[in-house]
């Protein structure tokens, strides 16, 4: 097998908050993260794809589609975005890194695993500073 990676990088504000709490529960849990006025991060998202290579083309995934998917899929959904407000698979969420990997990974699985002809979507990885990020497999 094959793991085949591709970065893509975003930057987009959120809040956490959760609202059942009071604000001084909410500092206390989420510091500056729940700043009133939001606060942004330079995102990046890491995309692997785990598979053998086509015997023709020596690709486990052609890369340019897998920019061009990840591109219009979700980067053109979270760029400059406020994620709490502007982003419609977030409505409703918590704007978690832990989240929002879910969500695109919801998004990404069956649409990746159509352009891989022997593989599959194997892992996101979410950055969110370069000290902080996030890893999923799936279900």
């Amino acid at each position: 097998m094959v793991y085949v990676c591709r970065k893509e990088h975003f930057n987009a504000a959120h809040k956490l908050w959760n609202p059942a709490w009071s604000d001084e529960r909410n500092f206390e849990v989420f510091g500056p993260c729940a700043n009133v006025n939001w606060h942004g991060h330079n995102f990046e998202l890491i995309v692997t794809v785990k598979g053998n290579p086509d015997p023709e083309t020596g690709f486990v995934v052609d890369l340019k589609q897998l920019s061009t998917l990840i591109r219009r899929q979700i980067i053109d959904k979270v760029d400059h975005k406020n994620l709490n407000l502007d982003v419609d698979f977030m409505f409703g969420k918590m704007a978690s890194c832990e989240n929002l990997v879910m969500e695109f990974w919801k998004i990404l699985k069956p649409q990746v695993d159509q352009i891989v002809p022997d593989g599959h979507l194997y892992k996101l990885t979410l950055y969110e500073t370069e000290r902080n990020f996030v890893e999923y497999f799936g279900d």
